[in-house]
């Protein structure tokens, strides 16, 4: 079930383009890294997909609802966290959650507060007034405000920024326990490890969309695979065996390692096996490079 939307979405402000023709979708449950440098649009396409801001063309639906037409029922079925969250410093976290919940009919609000402070972990203080809470114990709470009305897709803007190890640990399991629940989340971080760890698809932006697929797929577009395999001593004989074989494209040693570009790896690999070990080669491991989500997104940079 498709449940955000986005359809040729551009915003400009003045003669700046922030945002520019970007289109995507994301599926009930779906967890979607949204990924891309400081100044690429990313913050902007939030504001437009929470209805915050009214993009210059283009429209989305998110939660079965137009963000140019019904922008009330959209501020009902998302929830938003900034990447700077205001308070009112004067105030306790129970008295700054109760202000903003007090927006949304229907919630049973003490109830509501008790569970999302737990969740976070700030139960404990939650009597203690904000303007002495740390820069991480704002941004739980500010998790624990986009949360209590039990939105339908969630808006993330660096969630685990400030956050200790322990404490960002704990927000990557509230986010997997959320999709598992069937929420859709957005989340826009520079935490590539982060956005690996938890997504299942990525969006690289630079104003436009660069890409969006799988970790899996884009490995598969934008790279050759690449066969490694660790011998106990790596001969010369072994390595010009491997250089001339016809099913290898290209290849590099490193220690005890050949690394190899096979064409057609599932077919060839068995192969490059067997050539190896009647050449005398004593093979200890084969495996497939990894390409990380790190080269990945730079690798989309440079092409752009």
């Amino acid at each position: 079930m498709t449940v955000v939307e986005a359809h040729g979405l551009t915003r400009n402000f003045g003669t700046l383009t922030a945002v520019e023709d970007l289109s995507l979708d994301m599926e009930k449950g779906e967890v979607l890294a949204f990924l891309g440098p400081n100044g690429a649009g990313k913050t902007t396409t939030i504001r437009m997909l929470a209805g915050i801001i009214s993009p210059t063309t283009g429209y989305a639906v998110v939660a079965g609802h137009r963000t140019d037409k019904e922008v009330d029922k959209i501020h009902e079925s998302v929830g938003l966290l900034t990447e700077t969250p205001g308070f009112y410093d004067a105030l306790t976290a129970m008295w700054n959650l109760e202000f903003y919940a007090r927006f949304y009919n229907g919630l049973d609000i003490d109830r509501q507060m008790e569970k999302y402070l737990k969740i976070t972990g700030l139960w404990e203080r939650r009597d203690a007034k904000v303007g002495t809470y740390s820069k991480g114990m704002k941004q739980r709470l500010a998790l624990a405000r986009a949360l209590i009305h039990e939105p339908e897709v969630i808006f993330l803007d660096e969630p685990t920024a400030a956050l200790d190890p322990e404490a960002a640990r704990e927000v990557r399991e509230l986010v997997k326990n959320l999709s598992r629940e069937g929420r859709t989340i957005f989340l826009s971080t520079h935490n590539l490890t982060e956005a690996e760890q938890l997504c299942s698809r990525i969006a690289v932006v630079q104003t436009h969309l660069l890409a969006l697929d799988t970790p899996a797929n884009l490995r598969q577009r934008l790279f050759r695979r690449r066969v490694v395999v660790q011998l106990d001593g790596l001969s010369e004989s072994v390595v010009e065996l491997v250089k001339g074989l016809p099913f290898v494209s290209n290849t590099e040693t490193t220690g005890n390692e050949i690394i190899v570009e096979l064409n057609d790896p599932e077919n060839t690999r068995p192969e490059l096996v067997r050539h190896i070990v009647e050449a005398g080669g004593k093979i200890m491991s084969v495996s497939e490079q990894q390409h990380s989500l790190e080269e990945i997104y730079l690798n989309l940079m440079n092409e752009n």
